[in-house]
């Protein structure tokens, strides 16, 4: 039983200090994000959305074709805009139930994720009469303190403790303060969670061109905008 609470204790101190705890949370995002896009694959016709995603795109594209012919030939343009604007009306209801199905997954995975979460993120907190502090679980390239408004909440900090991991990073031990450039847990497990959902759903060819990339985005946006003229 000692045996196994001092390997407990050991695995513990791995995880909640770096570099062991950022890449257990990078483990731990990929784990998260292959449940969510495993449910979705099992529980959402991924292909016959990802074909209305298709049929949606084409014909917000379309409505730009019809109103070239305006000036053009009026007598078509009408004939056109009125089959356009009923199969839009079509189109969406489609989409609303197709909405409704997506998010059927995160119905089902949200409470026991955000109770997982506030788990494994007390691992992370160093209790204080004032307040508990996160610690630092990873190096940011840019220091996330300068972030206006959200600067505070992710920067990782060890109070007036001087870690004894410090000194493998700096060469001595010392303090990290928010100047230092380290984010907690919670910054870098949604930095982590938001990428490796993506390259998973790109994998799993659960997100396909048609839902995105930031030049069609662009261009559906373009198209959405253009209204029909009265002719």
């Amino acid at each position: 039983m000692l045996f196994f609470i001092f390997q407990a204790n050991a695995f513990l101190d791995l995880i909640r200090y770096p570099p062991g705890s950022m890449i257990f949370i990078i483990l731990l995002a990929i784990t998260t994000a292959l449940i969510s896009t495993s449910l979705t694959k099992l529980l959402v016709d991924t292909d016959e959305i990802n074909r209305k995603q298709v049929i949606k795109k084409a014909h917000d594209e379309k409505k730009a074709k019809i109103i070239e012919i305006a000036d053009i030939d009026p007598a078509r343009y009408r004939q056109l805009r009125k089959r356009w604007e009923r199969l839009e009306t079509m189109i969406k209801q489609s989409q609303q139930k197709a909405s409704l199905k997506r998010i059927l997954p995160s119905c089902i995975t949200f409470v026991p994720m955000i109770i997982i979460f506030g788990v494994v993120r007390t691992l992370f907190e160093i209790p204080l009469p004032t307040g508990a502090i996160t610690t630092p679980v990873a190096l940011s390239p840019m220091n996330a303190f300068d972030i206006p408004l959200l600067g505070g909440m992710m920067a990782g900090l060890t109070g007036t403790t001087t870690p004894a991991w410090t000194a493998l990073v700096y060469g001595f031990a010392r303090t990290i303060d928010a100047s230092a450039g380290w984010i907690n847990f919670t910054a870098w497990y949604f930095l982590c969670s938001f990428g490796m959902n993506t390259l998973i759903q790109r994998l799993l060819k659960i997100q396909t061109q048609a839902q995105g990339g930031m030049e069609q985005m662009m261009g559906g946006g373009k198209a959405k905008a253009l209204e029909f003229p009265d002719v």
